[in-house]
């Protein structure tokens, strides 16, 4: 792996720990800190997610314009700026605001991370997005299980840790990717010459990622409309978090073994993508049946295998299908689609539970995973066969 990749994965690390000081905590600020209603907390949120989807699009764009490293640094600026902002000024509205501008600047830096790793390290395949994909939970873990302590002394802590964590990745990313010349994948010119490929692929991206949105509103109930649903079977806020530990742990221990799996049982990446969201439908189809700690854990444990197999793999398809010239847009995309469904997510769970009540809302889980499992299986059908097959055949290390 080039040292380059090195230096961007543990940047996107320090990057996701500062982040997660602070996601974990932003219902709980404006509903107990500033005084707001969960509304309007709630739009809080939508407005932060809204401005990740623009700034993941613009990202993308930025990346396959300027760059890499310029582009990184438009978002790391951005972020900085409203972090510095947050610190002195965490009120009504200025919370609000700040949030919406770190919401913008995290979104152009997350697709550039990925298509920068892609182009830093093309002959790496899905290597490249496995190691980005856990050096990210890594963040989340550490940052999530801190978040908590530090908020406890206070929150202006939270503000300045994350502030001074994002400056250790500003300064991470000064110093070793400034120099460094990412090469990107070399694509075929006869099929570049092909009338109408760019187009196919394109589609493909898309009918993949449809499925991908639907995942991602199913996986984000987990977070919101779940974490309510543990408190009425009266299990601890402790024994919860647990559920979540468990989650980055597996990440971060089993990924290495996972790999060798792959490589060995689901060689084309198509199938690996398959049987992972195959393990969505199944992991959501036991909270059907769930009512205690142990039959949520082992429901977590499935989804958590899922989405190691899924979440590398698609920003890997993405990368393949990207015509040249367009591998940050087409990354962009991805982390647009993925945001989005963090966005409607909460409120789509929260309409159906409110008015359906649970039970009924993980019937619709299953069925948007196995949507998911459809359009992942017809998503190629439309590119050259050629071309198909060669997406198919990547090799994970």
């Amino acid at each position: 792996m080039p040292r380059a990749l090195w230096i961007l994965m543990i940047g996107m690390a320090i990057n996701v720990t500062g982040a997660s000081f602070l996601w974990p905590m932003n219902t709980i600020y404006v509903h107990e800190q500033l005084g707001k209603s969960l509304s309007v907390a709630g739009m809080v949120l939508m407005l932060n997610s809204g401005a990740s989807v623009v700034g993941n699009l613009a990202g993308g764009l930025l990346f396959d314009k300027i760059g890499g490293f310029k582009s990184m640094m438009i978002g790391i600026v951005a972020t900085m700026s409203a972090l510095v902002g947050l610190v002195f000024f965490h009120g009504w509205p200025h919370y609000a605001i700040f949030l919406t501008i770190i919401g913008m600047g995290s979104g152009i830096v997350f697709p550039v991370a990925a298509a920068y790793a892609g182009a830093i390290w093309p002959e790496g395949g899905r290597r490249a997005f496995n190691g980005l994909y856990v050096a990210q939970n890594i963040g989340v873990a550490v940052g999530s299980a801190l978040g908590g302590v530090v908020a406890s002394y206070s929150f202006t802590l939270i503000f300045l840790a994350n502030l001074l964590l994002y400056a250790v990745f500003c300064l991470l990313i000064v110093f070793g990717l400034r120099h460094v010349r990412a090469v990107k994948a070399a694509k075929s010119k006869e099929a570049e010459a092909v009338k109408g490929e760019a187009r196919a692929n394109w589609y493909a991206l898309v009918t993949l990622c449809i499925g991908y949105f639907l995942c991602w509103i199913s996986y984000v109930q987990w977070p919101t409309t779940i974490a309510a649903y543990t408190q009425t079977l009266h299990i601890p806020l402790r024994q919860y978090s647990l559920l979540w530990t468990i989650n980055g742990a597996l990440i971060v221990l089993v990924q290495p073994l996972l790999s060798v799996v792959i490589r060995r049982w689901m060689p084309y990446i198509k199938k690996q993508m398959l049987v992972g969201f195959a393990i969505f439908v199944v992991s959501f189809a036991l909270l059907l049946e769930a009512d205690s700690f142990v039959e949520l854990a082992v429901a977590m444990v499935v989804l958590t295998m899922a989405e190691m197999i899924v979440w590398p793999a698609i920003p890997t398809v993405a990368s393949e299908l990207a015509p040249a010239g367009k591998e940050g847009f087409y990354q962009g995309f991805v982390n647009s689609t993925a945001t989005a469904g963090r966005m409607v997510g909460p409120v789509l769970g929260g309409l159906i539970a409110d008015y359906a009540g649970m039970k009924p809302l993980f019937s619709v889980l299953v069925f948007f995973s196995a949507l998911s499992l459809v359009t992942t299986f017809f998503y190629d059908r439309n590119l050259p066969k050629k071309q198909s097959k060669g997406k198919q055949t990547l090799t994970v290390g």
